[in-house]
């Protein structure tokens, strides 16, 4: 079920260790690398929830979540094979957008399959096997630069605003194993049938007192809460793009106040939608899920979106961070750029090496505390691992601080979505995911958004203070955590005391 996580996880480490070295390669300054990540994020907000909603909907003679794995996996396959090969930036950004929503079209329904095919009581297992097979993809994947040029002398150094061989040569191994892997399992994985399902899918009370509610929500046509949100979004948005505009500040933080007013808007059309009777439409049943969230989805969308901040920070700015910081440069055609991007990647492979490793034994640590207390204190110690890059001179000692961050990581990978799945309705499991992915999406677009304008106007430049933000962040997710309520996790601990 999960080994299709091996080769999503190779595009997911394949871009993140080598997109903004791309970046920089064909001309893009390091102030500018954030804007050139954000179509990417924008995409899979509209996507996630979408893929989930059809999800839950579709039964075809590949199943009901599979067919997606398939279709992302062949479009996501092509966009490796294009991406290294960008004759300009504007390519690349492309090939980017298209890979990232690509991923993003395999990658939800995974979540949802662990969710569909397990009991609550095997949800931690499963998606710490998840969280397995992403950090085993993502070390081999991040470390294939490396490889490449030090064991098969394969050159990582090309002239100016050409990709290194071995770059490209990373992302063509990274699209067979995408592509393969995914297939694996497909044809090695089967579903329920959609009256099997049914017949198993048990909703506890509350759980059907969710759909109900969203449901009466739709039947009864009460638009009114979509009104008043909408516009109250679309009035924030356009109040903060006029004082960004009237501060004359940077671009992308146009961004961030339009996609406000944007979400605003949507909003709007779905209330406009359900009261000319099309309450059926996808866009109003989406809408109306998310004003229905679930109560432990609201607390930990919270922790999401300061730890997943904390990691797009890490991934847009290490490279030009340990570049700049440790390495002295920032010339993408020298030889010392091109060895500290590499080293970048082993470290990469480091944290992910860790985190597959520790996703085995999470489980076993949190039946001991909780789910909520393990999650706590990883990220406590992945944002004192990254803001502590800082005071690193020596590359060799980038290794200690990955540590910390792979903790972090594996937990990241695997608790929340356990929390989450058992308190999700069964019937709701693939849009919920879908809409769940937002709390990862919109900390990147935060993320890219205002990074940039805060290195160039707070950080002098420094890359490195970008990471030191973004350990700040995840130490605030951990406080955050305290706040959810995981209630199988309490079940559990009642019968174990009884």
């Amino acid at each position: 079920m999960s080994f299709g996580f091996l080769g999503i996880q190779f595009g997911f480490a394949l871009q993140n260790a080598n997109v903004s070295r791309i970046f920089e390669t064909l001309g893009a300054n390091i102030d500018n690398i954030p804007i050139l990540w954000i179509a990417a994020p924008i995409t899979g907000l509209v996507i996630q929830p979408i893929i989930g909603h059809m999800s839950d909907r579709t039964w075809t003679r590949l199943g009901r979540r599979r067919p997606y794995f398939l279709t992302g996996a062949i479009l996501a396959s092509m966009a490796l094979i294009i991406m290294p090969n960008s004759p300009a930036l504007w390519v690349a950004a492309g090939m980017l957008w298209i890979m990232d929503a690509s991923i993003n079209v395999s990658m939800e329904p995974f979540r949802a399959f662990v969710g569909d095919m397990l009991p609550a009581d095997q949800h931690t297992k499963g998606f710490a096997l998840q969280s397995f097979f992403i950090g085993t993809g993502a070390v081999i994947a991040s470390i294939l630069p490396y490889v490449l040029t030090n064991w098969l002398g394969i050159p990582n150094t090309a002239p100016a605003g050409k990709i290194p061989p071995s770059v490209q040569w990373s992302f063509y191994l990274g699209a067979i194993a995408f592509l393969g892997s995914v297939i694996w399992t497909v044809l090695r994985s089967k579903e329920y049938p959609p009256e099997e399902f049914e017949r198993y899918a048990r909703e506890d009370p509350s759980e059907a007192s969710l759909i109900d509610a969203a449901r009466d929500t739709v039947a009864d046509g009460k638009s009114k809460r979509k009104f008043t949100v909408g516009s109250a979004l679309l009035f924030v948005g356009l109040i903060l793009t006029y004082f960004i505009f009237q501060g004359n500040y940077e671009k992308e933080l146009y961004i961030f106040g339009l996609g406000i007013a944007v979400f605003g808007i949507v909003m709007i059309i779905a209330g406009l939608m359900q009261q000319s009777d099309k309450a059926d439409h996808g866009l109003v049943v989406v809408v109306t899920d998310f004003l229905n969230m679930p109560k432990t989805m609201v607390q930990l969308s919270f922790v999401q979106f300061f730890s997943w901040f904390a990691l797009f920070a890490m991934w847009i700015y290490t490279t030009p961070a340990v570049t700049n910081h440790i390495y002295g440069t920032s010339d993408t055609t020298t030889q010392l750029y091109n060895q500290g991007a590499d080293w970048v990647g082993i470290c990469f492979a480091v944290y992910n090496g860790l985190a597959a490793v520790l996703a085995l034994i999470l489980p076993a640590f949190a039946k001991i505390t909780s789910r909520k207390i393990v999650h706590a204190i990883s990220l406590i110690l992945g944002g004192i691992s990254l803001a502590g890059i800082y005071y690193i001179s020596d590359p060799n000692m980038l290794l200690i601080p990955m540590l910390g961050i792979g903790l972090a990581w594996a937990s990241i990978l695997a608790m929340p979505y356990a929390i989450l799945s058992g308190a999700l309705p069964a019937s709701k499991m693939g849009v919920y995911m879908g809409l769940f992915n937002f709390f990862i999406v919109i900390p990147q677009i935060v993320a890219a958004s205002i990074l940039g304008f805060m290195v160039r106007n707070f950080f002098g430049g420094e890359a490195i203070f970008a990471l030191v933000a973004g350990g700040v962040s995840m130490a605030i997710a951990a406080i955050m955590m305290f706040f959810v309520d995981d209630k199988v996790s309490r079940q559990e601990h009642a019968v174990a005391e009884s």
